[in-house]
């Protein structure tokens, strides 16, 4: 029988009613003749419950027993869509990571998966069970403990699942009804993608667009899963939601697909640092270590053998920057004046295939902000990104503009 796999978010599952309403989705596609893998994830708003009893119990809490609190709101969404679908008269039985297995690395709170073998499934399947509720968001490590895969990871787990069943498609359910050009809470001219290419997706999502975790798309794109996003409170359609799909799925698109935006970003300026070989390392390698996730970098022109070194990060790794600089400083790994940090920024991004083979992109982002009274203070690009870097109070009108004045209201 073909497989398809279907994934439920923790609003889509927030309650039995719920649970009932995606129950009959599943039970929707076992009847035209599917084999359904189901991913879910906890009940809405239970993960951080659970996550506020561990740190609440140890403020220096063993990640193993996290994983094993944090999971187990999986399980129980897994069990009870299973019960549901059993009633409906839908054989079905509910799978936690350990009992398929999902084979994870041993880091906890967030593992990779490295296999999910298939015969377990398959002999499920065989006897006669048309869907398997798999818990989502965790794993087994090697040494036969839980593991998870950091926040969003039943993104993961569904696609993953994709990948090795060789799925027609992997439709991930959530609260909102597909792709956007951007937020619309922020534009009211937003509109949604019919289809979108896995490149796309990938920048949207590590820019902030939070309708799918960045590792998930990343596996899609590397396996060729074709990702269909779409809303579990609307009604039952083939057409509906986002495609997520190859680029040459997409006939014709706009030259920029989406404008993404981080509002809880930080510019952090090393000022007067040595400007001498190996410099840049010296201070990207405790940044590193520190755990803190660098994006934008600028080095300005050296002047008397000294130069300032910027860069971006997220508002809430402020501390951890300076932390790391300061200390690196103390070993004599690097010399600077002072650090500076402004966390009153915000990175907007446009986001495009079309970009490979259209000129001025750039030159019209960047007239637009100017016309806007908008300031620059960094900027970053890739074959089909431009990201720059401006004061937060400005993020909302340049997102509006932007959207504007590369017409993400109309389709191609």
């Amino acid at each position: 029988m073909p497989r398809l796999v279907m994934k439920f978010g923790g609003t889509s599952v927030a309650n039995i009613d719920r649970i009932r309403r995606a129950a009959k989705r599943v039970g929707a596609e076992v009847a035209k003749g599917y084999d359904v893998i189901v991913i879910v994830s906890a009940m809405s708003g239970k993960t951080n419950e659970m996550v506020g009893w561990v740190r609440e119990t140890s403020k220096l809490y063993d990640s193993a027993e996290y994983d094993a609190v944090v999971s187990s709101g999986e399980n129980v969404t897994a069990g009870l869509m299973a019960l549901t679908l059993q009633e409906m008269g839908v054989q079905a039985r509910s799978w936690q990571g350990w009992q398929v297995p999902v084979l994870t690395t041993g880091q906890h709170e967030r593992a990779r998966i490295e296999d999910i073998p298939n015969a377990n499934l398959n002999a499920a399947f065989d006897a006669g069970n048309k869907v398997a509720v798999v818990a989502g968001f965790q794993g087994v490590s090697p040494d036969g403990r839980i593991t998870t895969l950091g926040r969003g990871g039943s993104d993961t787990t569904a696609v993953a699942f994709a990948a090795a069943f060789d799925a027609e498609r992997c439709d991930i359910y959530t609260d909102v009804d597909g792709v956007y050009t951007t937020d619309p809470r922020v534009c009211d001219k937003a509109r949604k993608l019919d289809k979108i290419a896995f490149e796309e997706m990938l920048e949207l999502a590590s820019l902030g667009a939070k309708v799918l975790q960045t590792r998930s798309v990343e596996l899609a794109m590397r396996y060729k899963v074709k990702l269909r996003v779409l809303s579990s409170f609307e009604e039952m359609s083939d057409a509906a939601g986002t495609l997520v799909c190859s680029e040459e799925e997409i006939m014709e698109s706009n030259v920029v697909a989406g404008v993404a935006f981080s509002k809880d970003e930080a510019k952090m300026t090393l000022i007067s640092v040595a400007d001498r070989p190996g410099i840049a390392a010296a201070i990207f390698m405790p940044l590193s270590e520190a755990g803190v996730n660098v994006d934008m970098i600028v080095q300005n022109i050296s002047e008397e053998g000294r130069t300032d070194m910027t860069f971006s990060c997220p508002a809430d790794q402020v501390l951890l920057a300076e932390t790391a600089m300061k200390a690196a400083k103390e070993r004599g790994e690097i010399n600077f004046h002072d650090v500076v940090a402004d966390e009153a920024v915000a990175k907007v991004s446009v986001v495009g295939i079309g970009m490979r083979s259209a000129a001025g992109v750039a030159a019209k982002m960047f007239k637009t902000l100017a016309d806007n009274e908008i300031n620059i203070k960094i900027i970053t690009t890739s074959e089909i990104k431009i990201s720059v870097l401006i004061e937060r109070k400005y993020m909302e009108l340049a997102v509006q503009a932007l959207h504007d004045v590369f017409g993400l209201d109309k389709a191609a």
